[in-house]
């Protein structure tokens, strides 16, 4: 059973806010912060929840009943522990009833998690029973209480009467964070995502890659390198690199293909390129697997040659940038940007949802993360052969 800490006697659960010392509740409107207490391993049968938790600018208290399952046997202190740290209580009530916990948000091997509404800090209150008595025997069993305290992130939850010492929960997000990188295959005229992951051979693949910069300053995004693998094993002996060095599409100087970064971008954490479909020559499979490098610059640091997006001109034989001076391009050419190879070594995805995969490696705060698209079909007229109807007449 999960309960909002601060049920009310009928059995009506409201979401409670803190203001001013402990001991001092109020109800406040969403948004606000509140707690979600997990009660179900206790099974307690007292009237009162057991354990109550208040959820404040920079710090979590948690008051637990010795009568932790509403059993009449009091548990002693030493037995109660806060989170993976395994803190100690700070207090015990005056007629020795309960335990109380005070803990800073980010103490006691609390975690931080980051949902688009809110940051959930996330820690446990564990009872670990010591045997009495006779030692080969117990009486209780151990219980674990997840615990969270939710923030809003749309919304400053300190009261007047607090000045707080942390930072505001915005900038505390753009330090916490690892910012949510996406790559999607769009529709011919890029205007929503494509569904199907099927392609003939003579078709265009449309990514679209991008970063949700809501909780930071402007950024500006790019393709590090993008390489193609026949299976999702990142190992693959086969594997074809069409963006490398930093952002050089190399794939648009063979001579069967005309694929490029569309110029201008939608937006700055928004970058778009179109490549010419293709499988892996001598062999049976028709999947390819897309794994992308991104990473950001501030949106205000002009391009270099580590930072670009550039695209092959068969008509000037040159190297067009999508921004920036073409000079940051001319290490294309070179097949040297400043490192041997790929610029950043890709990894392999940990989890499937759907067909699409994405799993963040975090660097510098986390700005880069590889992202993968796949498994995309690729067949040849051959695998469909057209029923041609002969002329009439």
């Amino acid at each position: 059973v999960a309960y909002s800490p601060w049920s009310l006697p009928g059995g009506e659960a409201e979401l409670w806010g803190h203001r001013g010392d402990v001991g001092q509740l109020r109800a406040f409107p969403q948004p606000s912060p509140w707690a979600w207490v997990d009660v179900s391993q206790l099974q307690a049968a007292a009237p009162l929840h057991p354990v109550a938790v208040q959820c404040q600018e920079a710090q979590v208290v948690v008051t637990v009943r010795r009568d932790l399952f509403g059993t009449g046997r009091l548990v002693r202190a030493v037995e109660l522990t806060l989170g993976s740290a395994a803190c100690l209580p700070m207090a015990q009530g005056s007629a020795g009833t309960a335990v109380t916990f005070v803990a800073g948000l980010h103490e006691c091997g609390s975690t931080l998690r980051v949902t688009p509404d809110a940051l959930v800090y996330s820690t446990s209150l564990n009872y670990k029973p010591v045997p009495a008595g006779n030692p080969v025997i117990i009486r209780t069993s151990p219980a674990v209480v997840p615990i969270e305290c939710h923030y809003p992130r749309r919304a400053n939850v300190s009261s007047n009467g607090v000045k707080p010492t942390w930072m505001p929960f915005r900038s505390t997000l753009s330090s916490e964070e690892k910012l949510p990188f996406s790559l999607h295959l769009m529709n011919d005229d890029w205007s929503a995502e494509r569904i199907s992951p099927v392609f003939q051979l003579g078709e265009v693949l449309r990514f679209q890659a991008g970063v949700n910069t809501e909780n930071h300053a402007p950024l500006r995004l790019f393709v590090d390198n993008c390489v193609a693998t026949p299976t999702p094993a990142r190992s693959s002996s086969l594997q074809y690199a069409f963006i490398d060095f930093s952002g050089c599409l190399v794939d648009g100087q063979l001579d069967d293909a005309s694929s490029t970064f569309i110029s201008p971008r939608p937006r700055p954490d928004v970058l778009q390129f179109a490549v010419d479909a293709f499988k892996f020559a001598g062999g049976s499979s028709n999947l390819i697997y897309v794994t992308c490098h991104l990473k950001v610059s501030p949106a205000d640091q002009d391009p270099d040659p580590l930072n670009k997006a550039c695209s092959f001109n068969k008509a000037s034989n040159l190297w067009d940038p999508v921004e920036g001076t073409q000079d940051i391009c001319s290490c294309c050419e070179m097949r040297s940007c400043g490192f041997a190879g790929h610029s950043r070594r890709l990894h392999a995805p940990s989890r499937w949802q759907g067909g699409r995969v994405r799993r963040e490696q975090p660097s510098e705060l986390g700005r880069e993360a590889d992202v993968v698209v796949g498994p995309l079909f690729i067949h040849s007229w051959q695998d469909h052969p057209v029923k041609r109807t002969p002329p009439q007449g």
